[in-house]
């Protein structure tokens, strides 16, 4: 048979078919495309470099029947007037993680629920086996998800941290304390002082890591953080504006912002314009840039100084280590954190007056 029937075919083949061409059982074939960690390099390099000639991909039923899984990851997400998740972040994030599901095989199961149904949700399917595990998003400081998930021995990966569980648990997370930290330092150097945060929900976790980092920046050069200028809102390009106006209209209005979002920073640059004010020169800002597919800050040029971590990589960090914990269930919970870059662009620059 030429290679280019088998290629052609070979979407057709069936687990046993492609386990016979190989001599060797179906479980052991479908453990070795599977992760599973029995199986020796040497036969796993094997089956793989045959399943990549043959064009060779399993059948979702016999993946199931051969494994005992669902092959299939959940995600819950809840609807709520004020919820940070449903924004473009999402979006990417779920981009990179089923970039990962699909490479090993695994569906992506999207269940969109009310707040209060939630429960409900994580239980129908551990009960149904609908999933293998699931993915939390966006962590409140005291995730009443998280010991739920864990009295159901449901697998799964936070992408985030929960400040006030104690228990351990798997996560991604950007360093976001150090990401602010840095950041207000940055706009400190420049000679800002009256540097204002506009912060998403903080009874969401990564918004109080950053409100910490910005307070230890400041309290570590003498400055007490002046409540005036820190605000906490949906991230959105409207908030964004209608916090920085009422800052801009303060007796000491900032010379500087710090924004945890981008689309905070598109509202901050219209308020700035509508003040006849130059961002970058009479008034610096900072955003957290997710380094969205499409929402980018700029092209060859930012146009933001951001803090900048590819939610999109976050997404495939946390699928590559939910599939981990899948297969290996006795490993230790996996975590991995994120550093964020500081990336200079054409909104800073030094407080006017001093000398650059």
């Amino acid at each position: 048979m030429s290679m280019a029937i088998e290629s052609a075919l070979g979407n057709f083949m069936t687990l046993k078919e492609f386990s016979a061409i190989l001599g060797l059982s179906p479980t052991t074939v479908s453990r070795a495309l599977n992760g599973y960690p029995e199986v020796n390099e040497a036969t796993r390099s094997r089956i793989a470099a045959e399943a990549k000639r043959l064009n060779y991909r399993a059948n979702a039923r016999a993946l199931r029947l051969a494994t005992g899984r669902a092959m299939a990851v959940g995600h819950v997400i809840p609807i709520a007037p004020r919820h940070e998740i449903m924004n473009p972040v999402f979006a990417d994030f779920i981009a990179g993680a089923g970039e990962i599901y699909s490479a090993q095989d695994y569906e992506m199961i999207l269940s969109v629920v009310s707040d209060a149904d939630e429960e409900i949700s994580y239980r129908a399917l551990k009960s149904r086996g609908s999933v293998d595990g699931v993915i939390v998003h966006g962590p409140s400081v005291d995730d009443r998800r998280i010991p739920l998930l864990r009295e159901l021995a449901m697998p799964f990966v936070v992408h985030g941290r929960a400040s006030d569980i104690a228990q351990p648990y798997a996560w991604v997370d950007v360093n976001n304390r150090r990401a602010f930290q840095r950041a207000t330092g940055f706009l400190l150097d420049l000679g800002h002082r009256r540097i204002a945060l506009l912060n998403g929900l903080e009874f969401m976790d990564f918004a109080m890591r950053r409100r910490r980092g910005y307070t230890e920046a400041l309290a570590a050069r003498g400055i007490v953080p002046d409540p005036s200028l820190m605000s906490s809102h949906e991230m959105t390009e409207a908030a964004g504006y209608r916090a920085a106006m009422q800052m801009l209209a303060l007796p000491l209005p900032p010379t500087a912002f710090l924004a945890s979002s981008i689309i905070l920073g598109f509202g901050i640059r219209r308020a700035l314009d509508d003040c006849g004010l130059k961002m970058g020169r009479d008034v610096s800002v900072i955003v957290h840039d997710d380094d969205l597919s499409y929402l980018t800050n700029g092209d060859d040029v930012p146009i933001f100084t951001a803090t900048r971590s590819s939610v999109r990589a976050a997404g495939r960090a946390a699928a590559e280590l939910l599939l981990q914990q899948i297969a290996s269930p006795a490993d230790p919970l996996p975590n991995r954190l994120l550093e964020a870059e500081l990336i200079i662009g054409q909104s800073t620059g030094p407080l006017l007056g001093r000398p650059a």
